[in-house]
C-alpha cells in the first residue's frame, strides 16, 4: 500500500472523529465501573483500568480490520 492511501485513510479517520466528537464526549469512557479512583484531601489518584481494557479491545479490532482489508 502506498503512502497516499495511508494519509487519506488517516485523514478520513480524523474527520470522522471530529464530526462524531459531540457524540463521543457523551460516552462515559474513563468513568466506568472498575476504574479506580482514590479521592482524599489534597490527593486524587485515578487509574482507568476498565476503560483502558475496552479501548485496547477496540483498537485491536480496528487494527485487525485495517490489516484484513488493506493488506
Amino acid at each position: 500500500m502506498n503512502i497516499q492511501k495511508i494519509f487519506i485513510i488517516v485523514g478520513i479517520i480524523f474527520l470522522l472523529i471530529g464530526l462524531l466528537f459531540p457524540l463521543l464526549s457523551k460516552i462515559p469512557l474513563f468513568r466506568l465501573p472498575g476504574d479506580i479512583v482514590i479521592d482524599k484531601p489534597n490527593f486524587k489518584f485515578y487509574f482507568p483500568i476498565t476503560s483502558m481494557i475496552l479501548l485496547s479491545i477496540f483498537l485491536s479490532l480496528l487494527m485487525w480490520l485495517f490489516r484484513k482489508f488493506f493488506n
